[in-house]
């Protein structure tokens, strides 16, 4: 298994920061590159505990859906969604919040097990953590852009 974990500041309180972090139109702006797309689900909004939704993204030049379901929430606090389908054998992203000072700490905690044994492994070693780590990265910065700036209100 495969753990990313990444640490983000964001001066901004953390409801706001859980509030982006869930929100559908803020992963679509995030992921723009990959060209993601809602094809199930939930298409709009903020996600809830139990809610499912099926991506569709463009990665290594290949379109691959990916179907994740909200299974943990504590708000403004915690919340962890995990693969239902896609090519992954696993994967898990838990969110954290918490306030320090004048600033939220955003941490992110993403697992994920991949397919196709030592080939599968390699690939991850060489490439894979390095793309994911940045996908990750540049969501983050896309909350911190929108929670630091105000823009944050033109979501919801």
């Amino acid at each position: 298994m495969t753990i990313i974990q990444i640490n983000t500041n964001i001066y901004s309180s953390p409801e706001i920061c859980f509030d982006l972090s869930r929100s559908v139109e803020l992963h679509k702006i995030s992921t723009i590159d990959t060209n993601e797309s809602v094809v199930a689900g939930k298409a709009t909004g903020l996600f809830e505990k139990g809610d499912t939704v099926k991506w569709r993204a463009k990665h290594f030049g290949i379109y691959q859906h990916l179907e994740m379901k909200i299974t943990e929430m504590d708000f403004p606090v915690y919340f962890e969604d995990c693969m239902l389908k896609g090519i992954f054998k696993s994967i898990t992203h838990k969110h954290y919040f918490k306030r320090n000072a004048d600033h939220t700490i955003m941490t992110d905690e993403f697992m994920y097990k991949v397919p196709f044994g030592i080939a599968g492994e390699i690939f991850d070693r060489l490439f894979l953590k390095k793309y994911m780590t940045a996908l990750l990265e540049k969501r983050n910065e896309t909350i911190k852009q929108f929670a630091e700036s105000e823009r944050w209100k033109e979501l919801f």
